[in-house]
């Protein structure tokens, strides 16, 4: 099996961020992938940049939405592929052989594919790993312990994804994860080596706190009430140790 990904990036005003993910998708040596461009009809240049870009597999839509995960939801609407990557405006690529990494794993019964995360900064330097890790063996129960997954380094087969839940403003993505692995057969683990790139003051960095809170409902309503009490009691050590590492 030759897979195709679907890798979607949504942007809006993006023109000074979408060039190092453009650049990323262009330069993988892996080649069975459409690039979609969802763009919520910017006022500035993304859209000349994208086209610039020359990327003969890529689509652009370029008209209003109501957000991030409105947007999202067109993605997959769109997708032809057999899994999706969301690879936002200012994310990217870890390296050319990332795809490819992403490919050998891509067999008949496995319907998520997931791996490391490094955090790089507005001139692509890499600040350090993120604070969640991803493990080798992943299940939906994994997800109480938190986001362990990056959401760009997420990448599901699109026969078994939902639609983004827009009741969420911040955190849907956390919602969908859990829903993809609620019915995933298997899940395929990339290795210790980062395979995304992710960029700081994101939109749940700019909202943390109102992120933080649909994250807590959403946790409820997959894990129940008390669970997600007792969990968040066992948080606190690790958000203080984080505190006072900055």
């Amino acid at each position: 099996m030759t897979p195709l990904f679907s890798i979607i990036t949504v942007t809006f005003n993006a023109e000074n961020e979408i060039s190092p993910t453009l650049a990323s998708v262009k330069e993988q040596s892996f080649g069975n992938f459409e690039h979609l461009i969802i763009d919520g009809a910017s006022k500035d240049n993304t859209i000349r940049i994208a086209e610039q870009a020359a990327i003969s597999q890529m689509s652009i839509v370029s008209e209003p939405d109501k957000g991030l995960y409105d947007a999202m939801n067109k993605g997959i609407g769109l997708a032809k592929g057999d899994f999706l990557i969301f690879l936002n405006a200012g994310d990217s690529f870890a390296d050319s052989d990332s795809l490819k990494r992403l490919a050998e794993l891509a067999t008949d019964d496995t319907d998520i594919i997931y791996g490391q995360t490094q955090i790089v900064n507005s001139a692509r330097e890499v600040i350090g790993k993120r604070h969640l890790t991803a493990p080798s063996t992943l299940t939906a129960g994994s997800f109480k312990r938190g986001m362990l997954v990056c959401h760009q380094a997420f990448v599901a087969r699109r026969s078994i994804v939902p639609l983004y839940d827009m009741t969420y403003r911040f955190s849907a993505d956390y919602d969908w994860c859990i829903k993809c692995l609620k019915v995933s057969r298997k899940n395929a683990y990339a290795g210790d080596s980062p395979i995304i790139s992710f960029l700081t003051a994101g939109i749940t960095n700019k909202y943390h706190k109102k992120s933080l809170k649909e994250r807590y409902d959403i946790m409820c309503k997959n894990y129940g009430s008390i669970t997600t009490f007792f969990l968040h009691l066992s948080f606190i050590p690790r958000y203080i140790l984080r505190k006072f590492k900055k």
